[in-house]
């Protein structure tokens, strides 16, 4: 993603059960065009704005009023012209612009405060 995005901020947090790098023009998590959320059985391309982006392959899912997803099967799953479309497109759609040249940071970010407590785990008997 950083050669895809290369001017955006990087925002590294903990988002209750996943792993999230939201791609932004801001320090903000609620500016970013677009995140990967990674799990322990997925990595998840999440779209912000993905109900306003043109999908003609149909490669996003997702019914809410403003997120569209994709499950990223591998890191060449990023190279397919359908989802390098989409991150284009959010690019061209986001709030806030991306700067066009330069580098964008990486900024970890603390949500363990703010957060809900997470389910214990239960075993299987």
């Amino acid at each position: 993603m950083r050669r895809k995005l290369p001017t955006a901020n990087e925002l590294v947090y903990d988002n209750y059960q996943f792993l999230a790098i939201g791609y932004s023009s801001t320090d903000r998590a609620s500016d970013s065009l677009l995140s990967l959320a990674v799990g322990p059985k997925a990595v998840t391309l999440c779209f912000y704005y993905g109900a306003l982006l043109p999908d003609p392959q149909k490669i996003m899912y997702g019914g809410g009023n403003q997120v569209r997803l994709v499950r990223i099967g591998s890191a060449r799953s990023l190279d397919a012209p359908a989802v390098t479309a989409l991150i284009r497109a959010a690019d061209a759609h986001g709030r806030v612009a991306l700067p066009r040249s330069g580098k964008g940071q990486l900024i970890i970010k603390s949500n363990s405060a703010r957060q809900r407590p997470r389910r214990p785990v239960t075993k299987a008997k």
